[in-house]
């Protein structure tokens, strides 16, 4: 059985940046309910050593907030030497109370930032005739591209 409900599934730039011709890759949205690893239902917390600290479910779960919420890419395994639970590498995890109080747009620059890694951010796209272009960074470097009509 898995700790985790999924939220919502998007497709995301696979590198962080949008620009024509790019891939896209599904990022799942994974909760955490707060009840996991609750000092009510598990006093020794086996997920604490992947996920944000548990927090006090009111007796009627008014709250309604989760204990974390893990976004991870198509693809990700889950189950380490630590826990079966525990996604290999997850973009980001954040809290419940984080989740609860992020914007759609402060969470997707999130994602973004996180699937762009090391790479430097995209600032510019220029197309020119026949279908070529480039992308420049903010890095000052620039890359070649083409798109295919057909």
């Amino acid at each position: 059985m898995s700790i985790y409900a999924t939220l919502w599934q998007l497709k995301f730039p696979r590198y962080g940046d949008a620009h024509t011709g790019c891939d896209w890759i599904e990022v799942k949205a994974q909760g955490v309910p707060a009840h996991i690893g609750s000092p009510d239902e598990d006093p020794e917390d086996l997920y604490a050593a992947f996920l944000p600290p548990a927090i006090p479910v009111p007796p009627d779960d008014s709250a309604q907030v989760m204990r974390a919420v893990v976004f991870v890419a198509e693809g990700t395994p889950k189950g380490t030497t630590r826990s079966p639970q525990e996604y290999v590498n997850p973009l980001l995890v954040l809290s419940g109370r984080e989740y609860a109080t992020v914007t759609f747009e402060q969470l997707h620059e999130l994602v973004c930032r996180a699937l762009r890694g090391h790479r430097p951010r995209l600032v510019a796209e220029v197309w020119g005739a026949g279908g070529h272009g480039q992308l420049f960074f903010e890095d000052g470097s620039a890359t070649n591209i083409q798109v295919d009509d057909g």
